[in-house]
């Protein structure tokens, strides 16, 4: 583990040499498959050294950073040809992935907090730094407090539970915990972080203000933070948690449903992708809430599958924007006309977020329906709406942009580049091609 964080601080030096962006990609594509190839799939903690190590969940969690962020490089290419500030964009983007690692890499709950909080700040930057509008610090600000707003008494919480139990280590947290305060202390920031519906709102105004980058780690690894930390925090709080947890199921489901309404109204595209989350990451956060092992398996094959297909959204998205200078569905229409190879993209990744198989939403979806039935039937009525309702936004959003008369205002126009086929290309093809060795995502627990 430790030469894998030496090499990314080696990268910090990189950085700022000239002309450096595509060696950065290249090395970040070199580490992502050093790694993927360090892992023998059993569900122990494996290569511990100091406070670090990984199980199949860290393992899973660090893969997705690692690859979101080398093709984050692949999709900025724009900041890189205009020169925007493009060696302190690399630098942001290694010590985002290193704050990552740290975070899914820790095995002290401490450690893991610190790191935690930690990969806001670069994240912070990209939004304010390499955002399109005035309103990014406006957005940038509700990232920011919605976050701080729950971690000082999650600071506080482990704090006491190292007081009382002596111990902040995951390996020895096994003592039950009978406190309905701590367990809000210590789990308001995961909920935030997911989001759950009710605390969901700086979400969209992230997504909508970041940059591509911003975007693709936002959706593609950030949220998986809240549903990681439930995961190692649940085994805590299995007595209080088995008493409360269904309110917060209830909110998911029902919230889930109504945030599915809502993107059937959006205009803004990157708005629909980004509530379109909330609905899917609400799903995730009932499944591991059950506290079965349907659920938790079910809860790491969907944030995997969540993590590429919304990262692959926001990259067709901002290939739109490029050519339009705009998100609004009302002036992205006719595409098929134009790009019509994109198009074939647009439904693939369309297909993918309605979880139609052979994709891996369709199996994480599966395993969530079936963890959540099982604990309570009722379920069923939301699960099916949401379903239902997440084929009818992701058809709105294919057949809206692709379809229709085309924009009069465009003049120049690139029916796209070997660049922008490989990005998805590299988002499509693991999202698929997973499900075929689907055993290895259910047998961490």
């Amino acid at each position: 583990m430790m030469k894998f964080i030496l090499m990314m601080l080696f990268m910090i030096p990189l950085s700022f040499m000239k002309n450096s962006f595509w060696l950065n990609q290249y090395v970040y594509f070199l580490i992502t498959f050093m790694f993927g190839l360090m892992f023998s799939f059993n569900y122990m903690y494996m290569y511990v050294s100091y406070f670090l190590g990984y199980d199949l969940l860290s393992f899973m969690m660090i893969l997705l950073s690692f690859w979101i962020c080398s093709l984050m490089l692949l999709a900025s290419e724009g900041i890189y040809s205009k020169n925007y500030y493009y060696n302190m964009f690399l630098l942001v983007m290694v010590i985002l992935l290193l704050s990552l690692v740290m975070t899914f890499s820790s095995m002290n709950l401490f450690v893991f907090y610190l790191f935690f909080e930690l990969s806001l700040i670069p994240t912070l930057m990209l939004i304010i730094g390499w955002g399109y509008q005035p309103e990014r610090l406006q957005a940038g600000i509700y990232l920011l407090f919605y976050t701080l707003f729950a971690s000082l008494p999650m600071m506080i919480s482990i704090f006491y539970y190292y007081e009382k139990f002596h111990t902040l280590d995951f390996f020895f947290m096994h003592y039950d915990v009978n406190s309905v305060l701590l367990y809000m202390c210590m789990n308001m920031v995961f909920f935030i972080k997911m989001p759950m519906y009710f605390v969901h709102l700086w979400l969209p105004k992230a997504h909508v203000e970041a940059p591509v980058a911003g975007s693709m780690i936002l959706a593609g690894v950030m949220l998986k933070l809240g549903g990681y930390g439930l995961m190692r925090l649940m085994s805590i709080f299995l007595n209080v948690g088995s008493q409360i947890n269904y309110i917060f199921i209830t909110i998911s489901m029902v919230g889930g449903f109504f945030v599915s309404l809502i993107c059937l109204r959006q205009i803004d595209i990157k708005s629909l992708i980004a509530y379109s989350s909330v609905a899917h990451m609400g799903m995730v956060l009932s499944g591991i809430l059950t506290l079965s092992y349907w659920g938790m398996s079910g809860a790491l094959v969907m944030m995997i599958a969540h993590g590429l297909c919304s990262s692959g959204l926001f990259c067709l998205a901002n290939i739109s924007y490029e050519r339009l200078h705009s998100r609004s569905i009302y002036l992205n229409k006719g595409l098929i006309n134009l790009m019509p190879i994109m198009a074939m993209w647009w439904f693939l990744f369309s297909c993918c977020n309605m979880a139609a198989p052979p994709s891996l939403n369709l199996l994480g979806e599966i395993m969530l329906i079936n963890s959540l039935v099982s604990w309570n039937s009722l379920t069923m009525v939301f699960l099916s709406l949401m379903s239902f309702f997440s084929a009818a936004y992701s058809l709105y959003l294919y057949s809206y942009s692709q379809h229709g008369k085309m924009f009069s205002g465009l003049y120049s126009f690139s029916s796209g580049f070997v660049r922008e086929y490989l990005l998805l290309l590299l988002h499509w093809l693991p999202l698929n091609f997973l499900i075929l060795k689907s055993e290895f995502l259910v047998l961490w627990l």
